[in-house]
C-alpha cells in the first residue's frame, strides 16, 4: 500500500477488508516514509528479478480482457 501511494499524488488506494485490523493497518500505509533513494534501489532490485510461470491457468488467461 506504502509504494501505490508513493507512485501519485491522485492515487486513491481503495483497501477491501472486512477486518477493523486489517484496515487500520492499510490506514499505517499512509505514515510510512521512505526516500527517493530508497524507492529506486528497491525499484531497482525488483526489476532484477525474473518473474516464473504464468499469471493465470491457461483456461483462465483466454477470459482475460474479454
Amino acid at each position: 500500500m506504502a509504494w501505490l501511494l508513493s507512485r501519485a499524488d491522485w492515487i486513491v488506494p481503495i483497501p477491501g477488508t472486512t477486518k477493523l485490523a486489517n484496515l487500520e493497518e492499510n490506514i499505517r500505509a499512509a505514515e510510512v516514509e521512505i526516500s527517493a533513494a530508497d524507492w529506486r534501489k528497491l525499484e531497482k532490485e525488483l526489476s532484477e528479478i525474473d518473474i516464473m510461470g504464468d499469471r493465470y491457468p491457461a483456461d483462465q488467461q483466454a477470459q482475460v480482457g474479454k
